[in-house]
């Protein structure tokens, strides 16, 4: 039974009621695809915006990724278009960069430092002056980098890092120690060792303290694999030593397997087992923060074939 009006007029006829009906019906269904259309126009008009904006921000920090941080000095993407999607065993960040730091980027960068663009290959005897020249793959903030180049002023060193606070430290402890033996690349090791060094051009390799990454799911972005190796031993000159040092147990075993395990690298080490520490490898940071914890650091040497 369908509800009454609460006033007693009489009921309209029934065909003009019927009438009323389907002309109001006709029109409510008009208004309210009305109101649809307006609200799905509204919708689509701030999609689009949104997209827009979402674009917009994402050029903003591309260009910024590109951009360097101070005229002159490390760019921030430095190899640009060959960049490939792989796994990498760094994480690119940023920090705050100190007045001194700034100083020496500004400074020095153009004089001993380079970014790694995968578009060169770097003539290392005139980048050194002739020097033998060893490749030191993340320095930190390169206090042992700046001692080891000081104490062996005949050897080069090419010190690879994308951490642009240790950048600016390295070059000016150099500087203030009156090293000329180093040279500071900005990028990634690995286009460094596969595009812009030529075969059997270097006298070493030195990986101290890598990230050891110790989560099982990330043991894949280590540094110290049977592929980085392949790629490592054509630039190394025949008796070349790669050194690495870690103090992390786990990853010390798999740095010993995979270049036992290597057909161009051999042993140096009594019973090929760990070295001790060599006298010209200084005590770093990390090596101090991990013996405060109790780690146990391992050397490693192996000889290039």
């Amino acid at each position: 039974m369908s509800e009454q009006p609460l006033n007693h007029a009489p009921a309209a006829p029934p065909e003009p009621e019927a009438a009323t009906t389907v002309t109001g019906s006709a029109t409510g269904s008009t208004a309210a695809d009305a109101t649809a259309s307006a609200g799905s126009t509204a919708s689509d008009v701030s999609a689009d915006e949104a997209a827009a904006l979402r674009a917009a921000s994402f050029e903003r920090a591309r260009r910024l990724r590109q951009e360097p941080r101070f005229p002159g000095g490390p760019a921030a993407d430095p190899a640009g278009s060959h960049h490939e999607r792989r796994i990498r065993s760094f994480q690119p960040r940023r920090s705050r960069v100190t007045t001194g730091q700034q100083e020496a980027l500004e400074r020095l960068w153009p004089k001993w430092g380079l970014d790694i663009d995968g578009k060169r290959v770097l003539d290392l005897a005139e980048l050194f002056d002739g020097l033998p020249v060893v490749l030191e793959i993340g320095f930190g903030m390169g206090e042992a980098t700046a001692q080891m180049a000081a104490e062996d002023p005949g050897t080069g060193i090419l010190a690879v890092d994308v951490h642009t606070p240790g950048q600016g430290n390295l070059l000016g402890l150099a500087d203030k120690a009156g090293s000329t033996n180093v040279r500071v690349a900005n990028g990634d090791a690995v286009i460094l060792l596969r595009e812009m060094l030529a075969p059997e051009s270097l006298d070493g390799l030195r990986v101290y303290f890598p990230d050891p990454w110790p989560k099982a799911r990330h043991h894949k972005r280590r540094l110290i694999q049977p592929e980085f190796l392949d790629l490592v031993a054509p630039v190394l000159k025949p008796g070349a030593i790669v050194h690495c040092a870690t103090d992390w147990e786990p990853y010390a075993e798999q740095m010993l397997e995979v270049l036992t395990a290597h057909p161009r690298f051999e042993n140096t080490a009594a019973g090929g087992g760990y070295a001790p520490r060599p006298a010209f490898r200084p005590l770093t940071r990390f090596e101090g923060q991990g013996l405060d914890k109790g780690h146990v650091v391992h050397d490693l040497l192996f000889a290039r074939i």
